[in-house]
């Protein structure tokens, strides 16, 4: 096998490859797109936006928000002691 022969087979390869790969990504953007549409047509009913916001999820926030204070009231007096 010559060294013309193997860069015809290696550019055949290449070719099929590069197709196979875009093909691929046409039938996902293909398939993205009409799962869009449907989706739109069908919207899901409970939506993160839709739901009343409950008790325990405010409490949470205060406790992390408590939290971060602590951490950096802590880091603020490190701080003050290594000057």
């Amino acid at each position: 096998m010559t060294i013309l022969e193997m860069l015809e087979q290696s550019g055949v390869l290449t070719i099929m490859g590069m197709g196979t790969v875009f093909l691929f990504l046409v039938l996902v953007i293909i398939s993205l797109t009409i799962m869009g549409k449907v989706f739109q047509r069908f919207p899901d009913k409970t939506a993160p936006g839709a739901l009343p916001v409950s008790g325990q999820t405010a409490q949470a926030s205060s406790k992390q928000s408590d939290v971060v204070a602590a951490i950096t009231a802590a880091v603020t007096e490190y701080r003050k002691g290594r000057s």
